[in-house]
């Protein structure tokens, strides 16, 4: 029983979460049945394929306390690179794939480097990496962008398996049990909460903080190629343009799940669930034919009360362990 207890209280927030996409999900579908139809739920599975991918691997960032503006900028590099290496050089969509995320961890590292050894502040660093690898993007295709991208990476990336089931469901759900593993099982995992919480005092306890955080950057950036090659094979070009703003839906995405951007606190399960939150709130405006401007103003609402949502649970949580210890004394 105290298992239980313990495993309930630990999984609270994302119960919630659960909770509140059900009832959304409800909300919408007693306004409009087709809402619930099979075929609309999989498609909100599936849109919220591209910002999960980005969300996760920020979520490793800011639970260290940083932040990266950059991933819209890290998509477009890997979305042109891979489409230049496939059309230009007409090399496997498999190697294609590998160069992506090489790309993607390469330029997640450099952010780390910069916040670590160059001691930028984490939006600093990645705010002036999000103009540079735009830029890159641009220099690369001249500004053009690249069509004919061949149909056997489309499949690979955003197929079907089986009838209407795409392929980057599984693509997210991959990157989101390796990314819960290591949040939760490894050394590394814990080293992450442990610099979020009190990064000094990690560093004193013997911990190497600069590397913990060069790698939450590079699974950051591993994230964003991932999502990147999605959108290329779901848009079958490879514009230089692609990804901007998205970094802000990725944190909010983040934020929703639990994430603190105070550092310390997420999990993977919970960002998951508000990449599912978002993307059931934009189809759900779609389909009951909201005009798509009120969307932004929705998200930010719902990132609102995320954000005093945790608030409200930090001083619940105080006035718990005060009486606690009154009833010690």
């Amino acid at each position: 029983m105290n298992t239980i207890t313990r495993i309930t209280k630990k999984m609270s927030r994302e119960l919630g979460l659960f909770i509140s996409l059900l009832l959304m999900i409800g909300i919408f579908a007693a306004i409009d049945p087709i809402y619930l139809s099979a075929g609309n739920l999989l498609d909100i599975v599936d849109q919220s394929t591209i910002n999960g991918l980005l969300a996760i691997g920020i979520t490793f960032v800011i639970i260290t306390g940083g932040i990266d503006l950059s991933i819209g900028s890290i998509m477009a590099v890997v979305i042109v690179c891979v489409g230049w290496f496939l059309t230009k050089n007409g090399i496997h969509p498999a190697l294609a794939i590998l160069a992506g995320i090489i790309i993607g961890a390469a330029m997640g590292v450099l952010n780390g480097l910069l916040v670590t050894h160059f001691k930028l502040q984490p939006f600093i660093a990645t705010l002036a990496t999000m103009s540079a690898f735009r830029g890159l993007a641009y220099i690369i295709t001249s500004g053009w962008p690249v069509l004919d991208i061949p149909q056997n990476f489309r499949n690979m990336m955003d197929g079907d398996i089986v009838g209407n089931f795409p392929i980057s469901i599984p693509i997210l759900l991959a990157f989101a049990i390796i990314s819960h593993i290591l949040l939760t099982r490894t050394r590394t995992g814990t080293f992450v909460f442990s610099i979020g919480g009190n990064e000094e005092a990690t560093r004193l306890s013997g911990i190497n903080v600069n590397f913990t955080k060069v790698v939450t950057y590079a699974l950051c950036g591993i994230g964003a190629a991932l999502a990147g090659m999605v959108m290329l094979a779901r848009l079958g070009t490879g514009e230089p343009t692609a990804g901007q703003g998205y970094e802000l839906y990725a944190i909010a995405a983040a934020a929703i799940g639990g994430t603190s951007l105070a550092g310390g606190k997420g999990s993977i399960l919970g960002t998951l669930l508000g990449a599912l939150i978002l993307s059931a709130l934009k189809t759900g405006l779609v389909v009951v034919g909201v005009d798509a401007f009120w969307q932004y103003i929705a998200t930010g609402a719902i990132i609102a009360v995320a954000a005093y949502f945790e608030i409200i649970q930090g001083k619940l949580g105080h006035f718990r362990k005060k009486l606690l210890s009154k009833k010690t004394a």
